[in-house]
């Protein structure tokens, strides 16, 4: 750090460099608090590693209790308009493609009005960090439903229980040929800080779902597998290249029978060599898919990198394109771009 206070080497950050003087304004206890302190704990690593400057980092949000996240940060951000995030997002990588963007966003913003622009930002494959707090219930507006409430959720506009089908975000994501999906839970901070620093080094969209407990409208909404008593057996831990073992005592796996997953018991005959075994970098999205449909009580629920494959990003081959017309024709007049064919006078 120079004598004036200020931070030369991204080597130096700190989490105090990323965190804005601005007094945070959730409720006591939600679990927004616990993402916020982990982005700023992993930000100076990220940084540090990929050589980033503060000042090219972005945070994009929309409407919602999650999107006061941009003025928690002391980065550049944006606090845009409800659901529209990522087309403010696409529009800054492509226009400067050295920032680091990340958009934040939750399962109301990003699923009901936004979830067009979600769905294409995936597919295209814009090099972006979506982060999606889903606590299933719509917490700003003060406890509607929301696309991820459950079936007979009763709400202040569902007082009968709602009878539609949840999205599934995992689902949708890979349903969008994302390149990064993951899952992981805002009460646990080490899982989250992994998955956080896994979709900073990914090229190309990165989608994270985080489980985030709104304990105003929606307390306890994960608590039956998420909790710390019961989340081992609850819960399946992801690992690239291991077999599908979990519980206490990892005494319980899953394996296929047939196209259908089933949990099994070690021993009496059934080995680890029985087991499913995780793959995040196979091309195609079937592994993740059938994953993604393991849903508590039946199954364990998956938390981790459900898939991580390279591709041509959109704002590298933007890009390229632009780069390639420039040499073949020139840098162009705009101008004469404006006034050629047809023209008028108003």
């Amino acid at each position: 750090m120079s004598d004036t206070g200020v931070v030369e080497s991204t080597a130096e950050y700190t989490k105090a460099v990323f965190t804005s003087d601005q007094v945070v304004r959730w409720c006591p206890g939600c679990g927004d608090y616990s993402i916020l302190a982990q982005m700023q704990k992993v930000l100076p690593e990220v940084c540090a590693e990929q050589g980033i400057r503060r000042e090219n980092v972005v945070f994009v949000s929309g409407i919602g209790c999650s999107s006061r996240f941009p003025y928690y940060m002391n980065t550049y951000g944006i606090h845009s308009i409800h659901g529209r995030a990522p087309t403010f997002a696409t529009g800054l990588k492509v226009a400067n493609p050295k920032l680091q963007v990340w958009v934040i966003t939750g399962d109301g913003d990003g699923l009901s009005i936004g979830g067009n622009h979600l769905l294409h930002v995936l597919r295209r494959n814009v090099d972006l960090k979506v982060i999606l707090f889903n606590n299933r219930i719509y917490g700003l507006t003060k406890g509607q439903y929301s696309p991820t409430s459950e079936i007979g959720k009763k709400t202040k506009s569902s007082p009968m229980g709602t009878v539609e089908q949840p999205i599934n975000p995992i689902c949708l994501a890979l349903a969008a040929e994302a390149t990064f999906v993951a899952r992981t839970l805002d009460a646990d901070p080490k899982h989250m800080q992994e998955i956080l620093k896994r979709a900073a080094a990914h090229k190309g969209s990165a989608f994270v779902e985080i489980f985030q407990n709104c304990n105003i409208f929606n307390d306890g909404a994960f608590a039956d597998f998420a909790s710390r008593p019961v989340r081992q057996d609850q819960t399946l831990a992801l690992q690239h290249g291991e077999p599908m073992v979990f519980g206490k005592e990892k005494n319980r796996g899953l394996r296929l029978n047939g196209v259908a997953p089933e949990i099994v018991d070690l021993g009496d005959g059934v080995n680890e060599s029985d087991l499913l075994v995780h793959d995040e970098t196979v091309g195609s999205p079937t592994l993740a898919y059938l994953l993604s449909q393991l849903e508590y009580p039946q199954f364990p629920v998956p938390l981790g990198v459900y898939r991580s494959i390279e591709r041509p990003t959109y704002d590298r081959l933007l890009e390229d394109q632009v780069q390639g017309e420039a040499e073949k024709d020139g840098a162009g007049d705009l101008e004469q771009l404006l006034n050629s064919g047809d023209t008028w006078e108003v």
